[in-house]
């Protein structure tokens, strides 16, 4: 591979050239001036001719240095420019991240959060990337897909883990569901604010003859149903198998069977009701990262926390 210019040469070349001298341009520079000599003919040697013709009380630029110092006062220019947009985000002031969560995430916490994030630091861009698996998230981020995971723990994760918090989860019937009418079962009002006391309870062994609203088998959360069925002594049997995280809770309220759904998705506007699965299913929610993160990405982990010890889910 051909050697290519150091910025220190090109910043050599300016600097000789705007001074007119080595002399004064070595002491501008603070290195000695045979040090000076020695990166200009490195530099010359790397781009194959000569860029300064040495005359007894200035320096002039060759028809190849003429050709050279527009481009190297340009790429300066761009390290400069490059140094400051480190900087402010380093100040977050500006630039970018690169999130990738999973649907529930996307759905729940993630909003508030998002909106949130653009009045503290309007500067600063997010790219939002949605997985429906946790493996596909963590698989994303082991490619360098994105700065931060923001997922269930991911299994053999050697760099830096976070919990963020709690996802609780519920049972989603339809209004006429008999299970909808025992005492302290909670309906969803748009007008009200969330109630305090538990919901009604159901244990997931007496949904063991009920055909469910499941999951497609890409979506992370089928293996959980599946999971929690099976320490329930069963499994369970899908009346419908839904894409897309968000369609679960409608199918359930439509009549389609039970839906075991994350809490904080349940829209506001919502004719199912929830039950308080017997025991809770939950699981905890982590940001994780390749290396250390930069103040981006810890700026936006400590947000996600508070938005987790602010809203925690409530219980159902």
């Amino acid at each position: 591979m051909a050697a290519t210019p150091t910025l220190r040469q090109l910043e050599y070349l300016v600097t000789v050239v705007d001074t007119g001298s080595f002399t004064r341009a070595a002491e501008q520079l603070h290195v000695t001036q045979p040090a000076l000599s020695h990166q200009i003919r490195a530099l010359e040697s790397t781009l194959g001719g000569a860029l300064l013709e040495r005359l007894p009380r200035a320096v002039r630029l060759t028809p190849t240095g003429r050709a050279v110092l527009p481009h190297a006062r340009a790429a300066l220019a761009e390290a400069e420019r490059l140094t400051v947009a480190a900087g402010r985000a380093a100040g977050l002031e500006e630039g970018e991240l690169e999130v990738a969560v999973v649907y529930s995430v996307s759905l729940g916490i993630l909003p508030p959060v998002l909106r949130a994030w653009r009045h503290r630091h309007p500067g600063v861009r997010i790219r939002l990337r949605e997985y429906a698996h946790a493996d596909r998230l963590q698989d994303a981020m082991a490619a360098g897909r994105a700065d931060v995971g923001i997922g269930p723990a991911p299994a053999g994760w050697e760099g830096p883990i976070r919990e963020l918090g709690v996802e609780e989860f519920t049972i989603v019937v339809a209004a006429d569901d008999p299970l909808a009418h025992r005492p302290s079962a909670d309906r969803p009002a748009a007008d009200d604010p969330p109630a305090e006391a538990p919901a009604a309870s159901v244990a997931l062994a007496d949904l063991a003859e009920r055909a469910w609203v499941h999951y497609a088998p890409d979506n992370g959360l089928a293996d959980l149903l599946d999971q929690v069925c099976a320490r329930a002594g069963f499994r369970p049997r899908a009346a419908v198998r839904a894409e897309q995280t968000s369609a679960a809770p409608l199918l359930a309220a439509a009549g389609l069977g039970p839906a075991l759904v994350p809490a904080d998705i349940v829209p506001a506007h919502f004719d199912g009701v929830l039950l308080r699965p017997d025991p809770p299913v939950r699981r905890v929610l982590t940001a994780y990262t390749r290396t250390r993160p930069d103040p981006l990405t810890v700026a936006f982990a400590d947000l996600l926390a508070q938005q987790a010890r602010v809203n925690p889910p409530r219980p159902r």
